[in-house]
């Protein structure tokens, strides 16, 4: 993951807008720099844009809220309206832009924050929520916001806190810094789980033993069995006595419901005897008379039809005649309504012909109308499609001011083509079509080669400025090669004097290793390594240099410098001779393809000799005034041609239309209607229905005579042979017989009513008889107590059948209880023995990891942590100091770590001795092993270093500075150091420097 750029906005004291690329120079040719500025100028701030773009969290903070910006004054600078903050970032899954803002809306009150991923490969928005973003981040990162801060952003403030923390605090520290909580959590997990676990057994073996004090004892169970079968006889001895007891009573009651029965259908008999009285009464004679007509009662009602129909038959006979004689007077009304219409005499004999006659001659008249109409809308069309080229709003109703307005328009275009003719002389008129093909090509390749032109110069002023690139790099081009060969000539002689220094250092040392040999020497015997007899040193030793020491420290740090301002020169000259082959690059590029276009513009177009020289917008502007002039010379062509083939069309509208007026003078004055057709048919079919009416009345009058003489004959003879019959019965007349019959029905229904009355009361006699036989039966098995008795003796037995039944039921309730408690118990110790043996596990786990705070797993897997943690520690110290190394605390030493001085022999010291330089790169080396131990499964290309700078000596700074440049060389991150020291801002060319502005305010400037 590479930090690729950052934006932001009005943030903290940051005001207005401001924009950092770590790709565009200076940072593309050294990605060490520096954040400088005085304390609460914002240097922090830079690094709190980062994480809240990508998780909307800032280290002094935690997650922000609209809440924790208005109550904390956080984030968004005071007074401003609106806020941002964007980091563009390259992964292995491509090129993102992260961003967050917030506004205050027009109420003055904060907006909720929003935060969106934009893709830069296909400039897409991903589809997230805002709360989705930091773990869309967290995915494409690889690291979550702990592991970002800790591997990306390095703050040094607890890391010198965690070098001198006693046990307990570092193990907290440690826990803080990793992020590896996690373990605590397990340890207390196990011991809940083992605990949990545990109770459930406990819970169920104190469940026996209270289970076990229910349970009865042998000699209770066997009273409790043997007392339930003595009680379980004598109940089934009370169940049978109360039986025979209910069996009598049954009985008593039974006889008892009988002689209630019987006296209930003797009350119902006499009723019936009553109901049966009344009704002879009232209905006894009318069926007695219905009874003697019965066998002629269907002749009498057919007797009674017809006399009724006949009477029908005759008042219909005197309606049919006055309806033919209406049907008279209606046919010589109508004959008069038609001479009227046909305007001449009519009779009945010739009406049709005469209507028929008249509808055909209305028809021609207005067929020859509607003939003129159309061939008036079909001149009118074609009036229409030979002037459409003319756009005329044409006046239908008004002929002759159409006339006029044709002969004016005529005018105007003549006089119109005149002009054109006089405007367009260079153009041959006779073939426009050509001629205007030929302006047209001519106008596209003009704007083609105004195209070009336009590029072209475009190509030769990047040409320019491409040259003039390649000018200003030229001095720089010619300089740095003489400084490295400056540089290189001086590490040599440096290093040469660093040789005899150091050879000076080593004879001073052989020199005084030699002293014990030098005071055996004698005058006058031979030096057993040399065979001098002269010694001269032996008693005069040479002048030793005491600051050699001194000497060599200053060169080697003299070399260094040069060595790292010649890496710096030779790594600016690389870049620049690769931006010099690069815009020569451009350069042939844009000049081999300025001369190929000029060549194919040549061949393509050999009018334009010169199209930078030609005024295209005047030459283009002629072009399309000459076509525009061709297009409207036709226009008028076309529309003096549509005016000559007009005129002569509306001199035949003009007769068509003084042929239908005379037509329609015709028309009204011999009809008014709207359709003749219609009013003929509707006269006519009025004749055809008179007619119809006629024929129809005239056949119903002779069909109704014949109905009146058949019937009249059928009723006569029916009332002769009735009229014998009814006498016999005693009867005065028909009429008297006829209305003697019942209606409808209603013989039938009193005579069922009749017999129904007869059938119950034979049933009621028959269930009286019945019943009184089974009375006597039951009163033979009857017993001699009375039901008093019976009923005192069945309580007392009751009552001790439910007593003895409830001392039974408790009895089984008891030993039931008894034998559940025997399964309960059994049920309890498999369950028991089942969970010790789950519980083996979670105890041995217990006794491993858990306790009640997780501190045991949490100690073991931070001692693990920090083993590793130091680990990388010592390899980052290397670089920074090859004098110390981190450890361990063992027995007897101080709990905190504690630093190995190789310079004292491997002497183990307390971080707590340390000076503030020495406790600084101690922490560094710590903060860049964390950042190693947090990336290890994601590689990061972006670094920020936060303080501590300024604890170290000058010679120290350079060293770390060395480092870290060493680092970044190796490694190719992007470091930055965030500082105030002032020999730092010196070391470091590259900054981006903060400076107050005041009221609270501050800017930023990248140099």
């Amino acid at each position: 993951m590479k930090i690729l750029s950052i934006a932001f906005k009005n943030i903290n004291s940051l005001k207005g807008e401001n924009f950092i690329d770590f790709e565009a120079a200076p940072f593309s040719g050294n990605t060490l720099f520096a954040i400088t500025g005085p304390t609460g100028s914002g240097k922090s701030s830079i690094l709190d844009v980062i994480s809240l773009a990508l998780f909307n969290q800032v280290p002094r903070l935690g997650k922000i809220s609209k809440k924790e910006i208005r109550e904390k004054g956080a984030i968004l600078t005071r007074n401003q309206k609106e806020a941002y903050a964007k980091v563009t970032y390259q992964t292995n899954a491509g090129r993102f832009t992260s961003s967050w803002s917030i506004e205050v809306n027009r109420n003055g009150n904060l907006n909720d924050y929003n935060m969106e991923i934009a893709n830069l490969q296909d400039n897409s928005i991903l589809d997230l929520k805002k709360s989705e973003v930091p773990a869309k981040n967290e995915d494409l990162i690889g690291l979550n916001y702990d592991q970002f801060i800790k591997s990306v952003l390095l703050a040094q403030g607890d890391f010198a806190k965690f070098l001198s923390a006693k046990k307990e605090e570092r193990g907290e520290l440690l826990e803080k810094i990793t992020g590896t909580g996690i373990y605590r959590q397990l340890g207390i997990l196990a011991f809940e789980r083992f605990k949990a676990e545990t109770s459930e057994i406990e819970k169920q073996q104190n469940e026996i033993k209270l289970i076990s004090s229910y349970l009865l004892s042998k000699e209770d169970l066997e009273i409790f069995n043997k007392d339930l079968k003595e009680k379980t006889a004598k109940t089934e001895s009370l169940q049978k006595n109360l039986k025979l007891i209910d069996k009598q009573l049954e009985l008593k009651q039974s006889i008892k419901n009988q002689e209630k029965e019987i006296s209930s259908l003797n009350e119902k008999e006499i009723k019936l005897h009553e109901q049966l009285k009344e009704f002879e009464n009232e209905y006894g004679e009318s069926l007695k008379q219905h009874e003697k007509l019965q066998p002629i009662a269907e002749e009498l009602h057919t007797w009674k039809r017809f006399k009724q129909e006949l009477e029908d038959l005759k008042s219909g006979l005197g309606k049919t005649s006055e309806k033919i004689e209406s049907n008279k007077e209606n046919t010589i009304n109508f004959i008069q309504q038609v001479k009227s219409f046909v305007h001449e005499e009519v009779s009945a004999e010739n009406l049709k012909e005469k209507l028929s006659d008249f509808t055909e001659k209305i028809r021609k008249l207005q067929e020859e109308k509607t003939s003129l109409g159309r061939d008036y809308k079909s001149k009118l069309q074609l009036f229409k499609t030979e002037t459409r080229e003319l756009n005329l709003e044409f006046p239908e109703n008004d002929l002759k001011l159409g006339k006029e307005i044709f002969r004016n328009l005529k005018a105007e275009k003549t006089q119109q083509k005149k002009q054109l003719e006089v405007d367009l002389k260079e153009i041959d008129k006779q073939n426009l079509a050509s001629e205007k093909n030929r302006l047209k090509t001519e106008l596209e390749k003009s704007h083609v080669a105004r195209s070009f032109s336009e590029k072209n110069l475009q190509q030769k002023q990047n040409q320019l400025d491409l040259k003039k690139e390649i000018q200003s790099l030229q001095p720089e081009l010619e300089s740095l090669p003489k400084i490295v060969q400056e540089e290189e000539t001086l590490l040599i002689s440096l290093k040469k004097d660093l040789e005899i220094l150091q050879l000076k250092k080593d004879n001073q040392l052989k020199t005084a290793q030699l002293e014990d040999l030098r005071n055996s020497l004698k005058t006058g015997e031979a030096c057993p390594l040399c065979g001098s007899h002269d010694h001269p040193y032996s008693e005069h030793l040479p002048d030793f240099e005491d600051d050699l020491a001194v000497k060599i420290s200053a060169k080697n740090s003299e070399i260094d410098q040069h060595n790292t301002k010649l890496t710096q020169v030779k790594s600016k000259l690389l870049h620049l001779e690769e931006s010099l082959k690069k815009y020569q690059k451009q350069l042939g590029e844009i000049e081999a393809e300025i001369t190929k276009n000029e060549k194919d513009f040549k061949q393509k177009y050999p009018g334009f000799e010169k199209p930078e020289a030609i005024n295209w917008e005047t030459h283009i502007s002629r072009l399309n005034t000459n076509i525009e002039n061709l297009e409207f010379f036709e226009t008028i062509n076309q529309q003096l041609k549509a005016i000559e083939s007009g005129y002569p069309i509306l001199e035949e509208l003009e007769k068509i239309l003084q042929r239908g007026k005379l037509l329609q003078q015709q028309l009204q004055e011999q009809y008014s209607g709207k359709n003749i057709g219609e009013d003929s048919q509707q006269l006519m079919d009025r004749w055809n229905s008179l007619n119809q009416e006629k024929k129809y009345l005239q056949e119903q009058e002779k069909e109704q005579k014949e109905q009146l003489q058949q019937k009249s004959k059928i009723y006569n003879e029916l009332r002769e042979k009735l009229e014998q019959q009814v006498l016999n019965k005693n009867f005065e007349c028909l009429e008297n017989a006829y209305h003697s019959l019942l209606p409808g029905n209603k013989f039938f229904d009193l005579k069922k009513q009749k017999d129904d009355f007869l059938k119950q009361k034979s049933i009621v006699e028959t269930e009286i008889s019945t019943l009184r036989k089974q009375l006597k039966e039951i009163k033979e098995n009857e017993s001699k107590r009375s039901i008093d008795d019976l009923t005192t003796e069945q309580k007392q037995k009751q009552e001790d059948f439910l007593s003895t039944q409830s001392n039974c039921e408790e009895l089984r309730r008891k030993l039931g209880n008894n034998t559940e408690y025997i399964s309960r118990l059994k049920n309890l110790e498999n369950q028991i023995a089942e969970k010790e043996k789950e519980c083996k596990r979670w105890r041995l786990l217990n006794t491993l990891i858990g306790d009640r705070q997780g501190k045991k797993f949490n100690d073991f897997a931070q001692d693990l942590t920090l083993s590793q943690l130091i680990y990388l520690a010592n390899i980052r110290l290397k670089d920074l100091s090859e004098r110390y190394k981190i450890d361990k605390a063992i027995d007897g030493e101080d709990d905190g770590l504690v630093a190995i001085d190789e310079d004292m022999g491997g002497q183990r010291r307390s971080v707590k001795t340390l000076s503030g330089g020495e406790t600084f790169l101690l922490s560094l080396s710590l903060a860049l092993a964390l950042s190693d131990l947090a990336s290890r499964n994601v590689e990061i290309n972006s670094l920020f270093i936060d303080e501590g700078f300024g604890t170290l000596d000058p010679e120290t700074l350079d060293q770390t500075l060395d480092t870290l440049e060493k680092l970044q060389a190796e490694s190719g991150k992007t470091i930055g150091i965030i500082s105030h020291v002032a020999s730092l801002k010196e070391r470091i060319g590259t900054q981006i420097q903060l400076t107050r502005n005041g009221q609270g305010y501050s800017s930023l400037v990248v140099k």
